[in-house]
């Protein structure tokens, strides 16, 4: 008797895509013979198309979805990518009840083929990480993350270990940074694990204290925008507001509530509309310890409801960025075995506690250590470029030209890899502003602002360019905007210093001497404010509180001279030039050394 030989099982090492239509059951409830048409147009029309450029197959469709293979997680994350944003292209124009979008997961595993599927826990993990993607969103294992991590030009925010359902170990799992916004998710299934991913947070609904449920609405709008704006924050992870507002009312344990959701922190507030007041109060809690870690009040006349609505949420929005950066970087000091992250939050948080040649040092040591962990971390490259930029900007450095040359290097650096960073476009847009390239630079902070309207920063800079462009009138409109966005920033005194300078541009020196008691009172050890003042005050004539102020500003700065003005020429207009040879004649009659 001969003996059967067994049949060789084919298996290979494989790059997993598995997709589905988010809610195809009530689409095909509510309209089964359109729905299953714009389906079969967009999987001929986006998704067939980027998975054969990079190298995929389509192995099954599965009715509401799709399994693909690929022999590279790098061209399965780009084919997902491509084809994600062509089905969001078009479908734009549908309700959001009709729109068809598609939820992917990703993994790379050891498959078991046949002609038509593939078989394998490979598959599985795969399968359930769609399960826990967003519409529209893209999530990957770690095994994945670990081979695109750094070359695929987006970055991913970590969800941390999850438990999926007939998976019988935990899968560290990773949501795709869309433009900057990490994808919102719902997490209610997710089991909680001991690893929170780092800036995660739920914007709980906010109270509405007036006493009258008609004043529902403004409240849940406070919250919803918070929601929006704190996941533009980079690397941040943000509970959807489906999610949140399933505890609207109830009396909430937020330990629980951290457990539940695998999230850090969690934001609470109230809102109280008296007769013709209207009072905001929020604070940040630790959901792991149950620590208030920040409260702040807003408390103002009421105006229109909905600008008012816009102004709170985005003070809010930039106040508590720094307040969880801070929180972070004691977190990370923490750490005996600090990687990449821990060391970006440290270093901004330096950046956070003011602009000074001491914190911007310690600043560039800790980015330089993460550049050294991981020479692709973005956040690295842009905190280096911010440090550069605003060392030159401050005037806290001789080398100025290279210190600007050396920002536009690593802001560019960042872009390549992450091109919709809005920190990395403004630090560029200051960089060309301060080079002579206005209109350039002007450009890249709108972009920023585009990506992230709450970019105090962009518009500061847009109104230092208007000032280069000759154009000083139109600088406090933009000043006063980045101050109505972030009333307590560090680098107040350097908006305010912009509008004086603007003021000295139209002659109008008695407004730029308030401005710049402005700058000097927001920051006492900015020596160049000294000068300028000094500048100012002898053009008024009071030459002798014009000496008090050089002597200051050289306490600060001994080896300030007027030479270091005119040694950057930062533009070629001839109102600025004319403006600024204004101000170094002020600073001569001051007592300013020439140099």
């Amino acid at each position: 008797m001969v003996q059967e030989r067994p049949v060789r099982v084919e298996r290979r090492l494989s790059a997993i895509l598995a997709a589905d239509v988010a809610g195809y059951s009530r689409l095909m409830h509510n309209d089964e013979e359109a729905t299953h048409a714009r389906m079969t147009a967009l999987l001929a029309d986006a998704v067939a198309p980027a998975i054969a450029e990079h190298g995929g197959r389509i192995v099954k469709n599965t009715g509401d979805g799709f399994l693909a293979e690929f022999p590279s997680a790098v061209e399965a994350v780009r084919a997902a990518i491509q084809f994600q944003t062509r089905v969001h292209e078009l479908t734009a124009g549908y309700a959001e009840d009709r729109r068809i979008l598609f939820r992917v997961g990703i993994n790379i595993g050891d498959v078991i083929v046949e002609p038509h599927d593939i078989f394998g826990d490979g598959v599985n993990i795969a399968a359930r990480l769609e399960g826990i993607a967003e519409p529209g969103g893209i999530c990957i294992s770690s095994s994945a993350y670990d081979h695109v991590r750094g070359k695929v030009g987006v970055e991913f925010a970590d969800l941390g270990e999850q438990s999926l359902k007939n998976i019988d170990r935990p899968v560290r799992a990773y949501t795709l940074i869309d433009g900057g916004v990490p994808v919102l998710h719902d997490v209610r299934a997710m089991s909680a694990t001991p690893s929170r991913p780092r800036l995660s947070i739920v914007v709980l609904p906010f109270a509405n204290l007036s006493g009258d449920p008609s004043q529902d609405y403004f409240a849940d709008g406070v919250t919803e925008s918070l929601t929006t704006d704190l996941s533009r924050i980079a690397r941040s992870f943000v509970i959807g507001r489906h999610t949140a507002f399933t505890y609207k009312g109830k009396s909430v344990d937020l330990k629980q509530i951290g457990r539940e959701l695998n999230v850090r922190y969690a934001l609470e507030g109230s809102v109280q509309r008296g007769d013709n007041r209207l009072r905001v109060n929020v604070q940040l809690v630790d959901t792991e310890t149950g620590a208030h870690l920040w409260a702040d009040r807003f408390d103002k006349a009421i105006g229109d409801l909905f600008d008012m609505q816009d102004e709170i949420v985005s003070r809010l929005a930039n106040t508590l960025k720094g307040e969880l950066i801070a929180v972070e970087a004691r977190r990370a000091q923490r750490s005996t075995h600090p990687d990449a992250m821990d060391l970006n939050f440290q270093g901004q948080a330096y950046i956070y506690k003011g602009i000074t040649a001491k914190n911007l040092s310690t600043a560039r040591d800790f980015f330089q250590r993460a550049l050294a962990v991981d020479t692709r971390s973005v956040a690295a490259l842009v905190g280096m470029a911010m440090v550069e930029l605003l060392t030159a900007a401050g005037l806290l450095s001789e080398d100025r030209l290279a210190r600007f040359s050396a920002a536009e290097e690593m802001a560019n650096e960042a872009l390549s890899i992450y091109p919709n960073h809005a920190t990395a476009h403004w630090v560029l847009g200051g960089v060309y502003i301060y080079t002579g390239r206005v209109v350039q630079g002007v450009a890249e902070c709108e972009e920023a602002l585009r990506l992230d309207h709450n970019a105090a920063y962009a518009h500061g800079f847009i109104g230092l360019a208007k000032y280069y462009m000759g154009r000083g009138a139109e600088t406090e409109g933009h000043v006063l905007e980045a101050l109505r966005l972030s009333p307590r920033d560090k680098t107040i005194y350097l908006w305010a210093s912009s509008v004086a300078i603007a003021k000295l541009q139209l002659g109008l020196d008695a407004e730029a001497a308030v401005w710049l008691r402005r700058t000097i009172e927001a920051n006492r050890n900015f020596a160049f404010g000294h000068f300028l003042l000094a500048a100012t005050l002898s053009l008024l004539g009071t030459l002798d509180e014009a000496r008090a102020a050089v002597r200051a500003g050289l306490a600060l700065d001994p080896d300030f001279t007027i030479r270091r003005i005119i040694a950057t020429r930062l533009s070629d207009n001839p109102t600025y030039l004319t403006g600024r040879e204004r101000i170094c004649d002020g600073m001569r009659l001051a007592g300013v050394p020439e140099g």
